[in-house]
């Protein structure tokens, strides 16, 4: 592993100017290609003391071996040969938002004598004119089948055109009026390439002249008694309608813009953007992006518009680009390099209210569910996961893979409402009928996070030894469990039906469910998390369960008694594995953690009084108005309120007195209404 000292240039030798620089492995290969505003301040960053920086930074400088620069004039110039290097040394080390397929576009290939209206793929062409991308080709052909009443441009191919030719005779679209026949001289070339001309407008956004017209030569026909035309020029009319719904305007005043959205994790990002072309939504694109680097939403918006327009004509740069933060770079050079390939002025902006804001919140979330259903995808995928499982393995050192995790994870607020959780995840799914939950009693002396993981595995294997030794949970008579004798919630009220986890109890006929021990128990937390673990499974004596706490802040991998954490690699699918379990475990924490905090909001002093339910609690105070009435009323006066007996009178008494006054009036602290 080279040492990045050996190739470290001296402070005096870079210089202080904008530039780009470019790092190289030992076989010569550009790994990273980087930008700034000075050369000397951004790569004294990469020479610091390795403990100090994050761990994918680490790996790029500690895998290079040379460093290069090229001192440019301004910032624009260093944002244009940054993406000039990107593009041609594909460097590993940089972001890369790459396209889960291939996106279509609809194609005229206005560079042509006769142009042509097509569905395109893959890189752009000069001289042709494109609409989208479309999320699906058959859009497109709807579309297009729509448009050809009114502009019957050619859409067939070359050898096709060629034959008609030299026949004499048109295609089938000819003949049913859904091409204007160049091939055969129906139309001049140069009338046809006005159509084409046309027909691009009307992608373009620019659609009530074509609208205004068809209804103006349609009542003019009607008034000239030429029904048969008229009719033909209604239904171009309705033609042109309907292909106008199947985009709905979203902006007014036919804006141009082109809207951005990211949902990101630690290792990756999604992507999302929607084409706006004279208000309307013309096309969507998505894309995944593994995070090299530790990088923010502003670094990943500039590669991403550096990648998304880098290879565009300047039609393809819309008057407004929207993004949901600006760029790392000063706004002002992205947007003078965009003006530039635009050729006219281009705004980058972060839209604040309105029906942009709107817009952006539902690209947001098209990139909140790109990316989810992207970690399904992958992790359930058999292959996929059992590579993860062997990874793990072999980065922790386990005797085998771990076919069952077990993770735990603590939520509170300041210390109240302490709540843990348990999920489990077998051949790396999971399985939700094993979800435990627990209610944190402070057993430990306290209820931090620390405690709070060590009462709770000590609970846990406690629990698993008794079964394992013949003891049993607290059943309901349906086959759910709702609490143990230990306290411990579960979150379903399914029976588990005939599996068979670690024995049967002989007294319900039922599996016991903590008797199945894990291969591997992960916590969510660093180094104190993991201490905390390890000491509750040694209080308990279990040495055959291995243990690991996944860091949220480096995703670092630690182990009980290691000073320093393992790091797995960016693309590991034992990474994605763990962080998949830590979420989930988080996920069940905080919901059960807001279910209790939110009960715990709002109390009332009647609560827990025998015989006193809702309807009553409602009536008594109705009758008094307050709780500190009620509780001054005799037992008499309370027997007087309809509904309430003598019985359920003396306990309300009994209840009131012995209560604090402070437990009046209930309030819900989250609302701020007197529940009372």
């Amino acid at each position: 592993m080279p040492d990045p000292a050996t190739y470290r240039p001296k402070p005096g030798e870079i210089p202080v100017e904008p530039g780009v620089y470019r790092f190289r492995d030992p076989h010569g290969r550009v790994i990273y290609v980087g930008k700034a505003k000075s050369l000397r301040a951004r790569l004294s960053n990469y020479f610091q003391d390795l403990s100090a920086l994050h761990p994918r930074t680490m790996a790029m400088v500690t895998t290079a071996a040379s460093v290069e620069w090229t001192v440019v004039a301004t910032e624009v110039e260093a944002l244009q040969l940054e993406y000039s290097w990107i593009k041609e040394f594909d460097p590993r080390f940089n972001v890369k938002y790459r396209d889960d397929k291939s996106y279509p576009y609809l194609a005229v290939t206005m560079g042509e004598e006769v142009p042509r209206v097509q569905v395109m793929r893959g890189s752009k062409r000069k001289g042709t004119r494109y609409f989208g991308p479309y999320t699906h080709a058959w859009a497109i052909r709807e579309t297009v089948d729509l448009l050809l009443r009114v502009f019957p441009v050619r859409t067939c191919s070359a050898g096709v055109y060629k034959r008609a030719g030299q026949v004499g005779r048109p295609c089938l679209l000819g003949y049913i009026d859904k091409c204007s026949a160049p091939c055969v001289g129906k139309i001049s070339a140069q009338d046809h390439h006005d159509l084409a001309q046309d027909f691009c407008d009307f992608m373009a956004g620019n659609t009530a002249k074509f609208v205004r017209r068809a209804e103006r030569e349609m009542k003019a026909a009607a008034a000239e008694l030429d029904y048969e035309r008229a009719a033909r020029l209604r239904d171009d009319l309705g033609a042109l309608t309907k292909a106008l719904e199947k985009s709905a305007v979203v902006l007014p005043d036919a804006t141009d813009a082109d809207v951005f959205a990211i949902a990101d994790d630690e290792l990756e990002a999604a992507v999302q953007v929607f084409h706006v072309r004279g208000g309307r939504v013309r096309g969507q694109r998505g894309w995944i992006s593994e995070k090299v680097e530790d990088v923010g939403t502003p670094e990943l918006v500039e590669q991403l518009l550096l990648q998304v327009y880098g290879g565009e004509s300047g039609d393809g740069v819309p008057r407004e680009v929207l993004v949901p933060e600006l760029p790392a770079t000063v706004e002002a050079d992205v947007e003078d390099w965009l003006s530039e390939l635009r050729g006219s002025r281009v705004d980058l902006r972060v839209p604040q209210r309105g029906d942009k804001r709107a817009l952006m919140e539902t690209v947001h979330r098209n990139a909140t569910q790109a990316l989810a259903l992207h970690k399904t995808r992958r992790g359930g995928d058999l292959t996929t996961r059992s590579l993860a499982l062997q990874e793990l393995q072999e980065a922790l050192g386990l005797e085998e893979a771990p076919l069952r995790i077990e993770c735990y994870d603590v939520s509170h607020t300041q210390e109240t409402n302490v709540v843990a959780s348990m999920v489990v995840f077998e051949d790396g799914l999971p399985k939700k009928a094993d979800y435990r939950r627990f209610a944190v009693r402070g057993e430990e002396g306290g209820v931090d996070d620390t405690r709070a993981m060590r009462e709770v595995l000590s609970r846990r294997f406690r629990r698993m030894r008794s079964e394992q030794d013949g003891g049993s949970g607290q059943s309901s008579p349906d086959g759910s469990i709702t609490e143990t004798d230990d306290g411990v919630e579960v979150e379903t009220s399914r029976p588990v039906g005939g599996e068979v986890l670690a024995g049967i109890d002989p007294d319900t006929g039922r599996p016991r469910r903590f008797a199945y021990a894990p291969n591997l128990v992960v916590v969510d937390g660093g180094r104190p998390q993991v201490e905390a673990a390890a000491r509750a499974l040694a209080d308990v004596g279990v040495v055959d369960v291995a243990l690991c706490g996944l860091a949220k802040r480096l995703e670092e991998v630690w182990l009980p008694g290691e000073e320093h954490p393992v790091v797995l690699p960016r693309t590991s699918q034992g990474l994605f594995l763990l962080q998949r379990v830590r979420d989930e475990a988080h996920r069940f924490a905080i919901t059960y953690h807001r279910s209790k905090r939110s009960k715990a909001m709002t109390t009332s002093a009647l609560d827990g009084v025998p015989g006193l339910g809702q309807a009553r609690k409602t009536a008594l105070l109705r009758h008094f108005g307050s709780v500190k009435k009620l509780r001054a009323a005799s037992e008499e006066e309370v027997a007087a309120v309809p509904g309430m007996g003598t019985k359920t009178a003396r306990a309300v008494v009994e209840a009131l007195a012995g209560a604090p006054s402070s437990a009046e009036p209930a309030v819900n602290t989250a609302t701020g209404e007197l529940l009372d």
